[in-house]
């Protein structure tokens, strides 16, 4: 019998949605972790499960399988918890994997699997709102409409030639969007510093937590004619007001709201990336 290192003892949370999603990507990723680690698999059937069984992982490392609405409830349960600082995370992605591919995890499934076994910690910013929401990748005022992916052919009418196709095919890094054609007008704020105000209608606003403890902020003006140029600033807290907006913070769409204020939290969080070799050096 194969002995592992506490190190490779494996907590594996499979989302409901994962299952229902692509059985056949969920039992891939499964044995593929099961073969390298000691792997206790937890199969939560909502969201209570879900978080009682991330309460419950003791020193085992969590791996989450699941989309990016999956990924999002873990890191929000145990910033809430206050234990997100000394948890790493690790994601295989099986649905809606834009935001997770963003942040660098493999979008395929034995890559993913096997980047949970071989990769590293990488310490990531965090967004926290003043209502103690978390973002992770990119903040949208107002919401915008995603694209969905063109469909991957699927060949053969056999079901499990449809579920390794869908595993096997690359997965667009983002999904693109249509902005909302209404109106809005707000003021932001960073660092106390107004960057545009209710007088002047925008189009859209992003905020997105870099890696250097800052926010990168792109307000795009609202232009008739030619293309307004996008003022952009960079700072620790950004404040939004404005008349009952909504915003899309990663996978979910919140609001509506009259103000609302964001943190950068540097380096709160860690996520299981590939190993990569530095500048310079042949792999």
């Amino acid at each position: 019998m194969a002995t592992f290192a506490t190190s490779d003892q494996l907590l594996v949370i499979i989302d409901p949605s994962a299952r229902q999603a692509d059985g056949e990507s969920v039992r891939i990723a499964k044995d593929v972790l099961s073969a390298g680690a000691a792997a206790k698999v937890c199969l939560p059937d909502g969201p209570e499960e879900f978080a009682r069984a991330l309460g419950r992982r003791g020193s085992r490392r969590p791996v989450v399988i699941g989309d990016d609405r999956a990924l999002v409830r873990a890191v929000t349960l145990l910033h809430r918890r206050r234990e997100l600082a000394g948890c790493a995370l690790s994601v295989v992605p099986v649905g809606d994997s834009a935001l997770a591919e963003s942040l660098g995890v493999p979008g395929g499934t034995v890559a993913a699997a096997r980047a949970v076994l071989d990769g590293a910690e990488r310490r990531l910013d965090l967004l926290v709102d003043d209502s103690d929401g978390v973002v992770l990748g990119t903040l949208g005022i107002p919401p915008a409409r995603p694209v969905p992916a063109e469909p991957v052919p699927l060949g053969p009418d056999r079901p499990w030639y449809r579920s390794l196709a869908r595993t096997l095919a690359p997965r667009p890094t983002r999904l693109s969007a249509v902005p909302s054609p209404r109106v809005t007008r707000l003021r932001v704020e960073v660092d106390g510093e107004t960057v545009v105000d209710l007088d002047q209608p925008v189009e859209a606003v992003s905020v997105t937590p870099g890696r250097t403890g800052t926010a990168s902020v792109e307000v795009r003006p609202l232009s008739v004619g030619a293309e307004a140029t996008p003022l952009l600033a960079s700072g620790h807290t950004v404040t939004v007001t404005g008349a009952d907006f909504r915003y899309r913070a990663d996978a979910a769409v919140s609001g509506p709201v009259r103000r609302r204020t964001w943190r950068v939290l540097a380096g709160a969080w860690a996520l299981t990336l590939p190993r990569t070799s530095p500048p310079g050096t042949p792999d």
